[in-house]
């Protein structure tokens, strides 16, 4: 389902994640996709769109999280919520790998959404490598 979200709202949700994908953190200026704006509690289950339940996110992502809100911890089989990245704070959650390729889950919550959107896959890793050796990724966020 496609709603109408006001200009000036898409403006702040994109300064909010810095141009880049909320949930995997490539930047939109590296690919040649078009980033989207999400809602991170679907409209199908009552979200709202307000800056509040918002996000800026790849394709990629956006598209393996569709309605979803939870998905599996592979340490602890648990059923666990999705990263909130309105709610949370993405350095609490993730970290990447010594050469900036892999994601890595820190909390059951991390862990969940990495496999959940598939984060890792190896076409994203490969395209990240690049990106680490033109010094591009991972982004320096604030």
């Amino acid at each position: 389902m496609s709603v109408y979200i006001r200009v000036e709202l898409q403006r702040q949700i994109r300064d909010c994640f810095g141009e880049c994908c909320a949930y995997c953190r490539t930047a939109e200026f590296l690919t040649a996709m078009t980033f989207e704006f999400e809602h991170i509690i679907p409209l199908a289950v009552g979200g709202e769109t307000v800056f509040e339940n918002l996000c800026f996110a790849c394709p990629s992502c956006n598209r393996y999280k569709g309605d979803r809100q939870t998905a599996i911890d592979s340490e602890s089989g648990e059923t666990v919520a999705l990263f909130h990245p309105q709610e949370q704070v993405w350095g609490q959650h993730f970290s990447w790998s010594e050469m900036g390729t892999e994601m890595r889950g820190l909390t059951t919550v991390g862990r969940a959404t990495i496999v959940g959107l598939q984060m890792n896959r190896p076409a994203l890793m490969r395209a990240r490598a690049m990106w680490v050796k033109l010094d591009e990724h991972p982004p320096k966020l604030t």
